[in-house]
């Protein structure tokens, strides 16, 4: 889930990636949940505690987050998850992990659907 307009990441090599489709494929993903590269800068810092000066580095592909920062970023971002999925050739967890949060959205429209309709009744 890239972004909720249905973006998505395509990663067109097999193997190893090179390190400007890594720092592309993580800009692209912080610009697409995080939107203006002002407030997208001051998230990834705060998620991160990097500067943001390093973040904005991130944003604009001059460079790409190390190990650490990619951990914290992939635990407060769904589409730097999906992107690391995608670049590491794990499509299917990546889709294994949307239909369980498609799932579990599903579930808690229903239970709202559910507690309308019982207060109707009542």
């Amino acid at each position: 889930m890239l972004h909720k307009k249905g973006s998505s990441f395509h990663r067109d090599g097999k193997g190893r990636i090179s390190a400007s489709e890594y720092r592309n494929a993580i800009s692209t993903a912080l610009s697409q949940e995080l939107g203006g590269a002002g407030r997208a800068a001051k998230d990834t810092a705060r998620w991160t505690g990097a500067s943001e000066r390093t973040a904005k580095n991130w944003i604009s592909a001059t460079y790409a987050p190390t190990g650490e920062n990619l951990i914290e970023l992939m635990r407060h971002s769904d589409t730097v998850l999906d992107v690391v999925l995608v670049l590491a050739g794990r499509d299917e967890d990546r889709m294994a992990r949307r239909v369980s949060l498609a799932r579990n959205e599903l579930a808690e429209i229903l239970r709202g659907l559910d507690a309308i309709c019982g207060a109707k009744e009542a």
